[in-house]
């Protein structure tokens, strides 16, 4: 009966969740056409209101730990659901994505993402996609921000081992920019996929800095060694077991 209910409320709450994408994203559309300071009004707007709504209907609360970059930097975060990325996103001053090119085509998200500077990657050939991916950035590098990648590329649901991949270190060493890995652990309340959303308390944890300068397997085994090490803290905290 407990776990019938808590699945209807987290109905709901997926529900508004993405009616609001669309309420907003008409409201501001205008705006943000005129000015891309609104876009980023709109999708900070977006995401408090959902971490908001996820702990008024479901539960679910949200922190933040570390100190949230304002410089332009590249952030290597880990990625276990869309839920990482609405707290990161909401504690970033301006943030843009490296992310998948079809979901530039997704209603109200794409448009915003484009506006915002986001550098959408085809998951095609791998070596063309990292070359198209790294002439965006630099184009994009006349919109200051925030840039994100997930260095394992997807979504890794709490316990997966998943590869990270060379291409966060391309852009790390292209960009001379600090890195900052951030660790997570909202998968243990918020998965991949489903309607199911568990009360908890979600963390996005920013670590320390990783300054430019590093060749390639420092800084590959520096930003895997603290993002899971971290993660797996976290998820340990929210009463997960890591298996490794």
């Amino acid at each position: 009966m407990v776990y019938a209910w808590r699945w209807f409320r987290s109905l709901v709450f997926v529900f508004q969740m993405y009616l609001m994408m669309a309420i907003l994203g008409l409201v501001f559309s205008i705006p943000a056409m005129i000015s891309r300071a609104w876009a980023f009004h709109a999708i900070h707007a977006y995401c408090r209101w959902v971490r908001w709504s996820a702990r008024v209907l479901v539960g679910l609360r949200s922190e933040v730990r570390g100190t949230p970059p304002e410089d332009e930097v590249l952030i290597a975060a880990k990625h276990q659901s869309f839920f990482d990325i609405i707290i990161i996103v909401s504690e970033t001053p301006r943030p843009k994505f490296i992310m998948k090119a079809e979901l530039t085509r997704a209603p109200v998200l794409g448009w915003f993402a484009k506006r915002i500077g986001c550098v959408p990657v085809n998951r095609g050939k791998r070596g063309a996609a990292v070359k198209q991916m790294m002439e965006d950035v630099q184009k994009g590098r006349t919109v200051p921000g925030q840039l994100i990648i997930y260095p394992q590329g997807t979504r890794a649901a709490p316990g997966a081992i998943l590869p990270y991949k060379v291409g966060t270190y391309l852009l790390y060493d292209q960009l001379g920019q600090p890195c900052v890995p951030a660790a997570t652990n909202v998968g243990v309340f918020w998965p991949r996929s489903g309607i199911y959303r568990k009360p908890g308390l979600a963390v996005v944890e920013f670590l320390p800095w990783v300054e430019p300068g590093l060749d390639q397997r420092a800084f590959m085994s520096r930003i895997h060694d603290d993002i899971e090490a971290a993660s797996d803290r976290l998820m340990a905290e929210a009463g997960w077991t890591a298996l490794r």
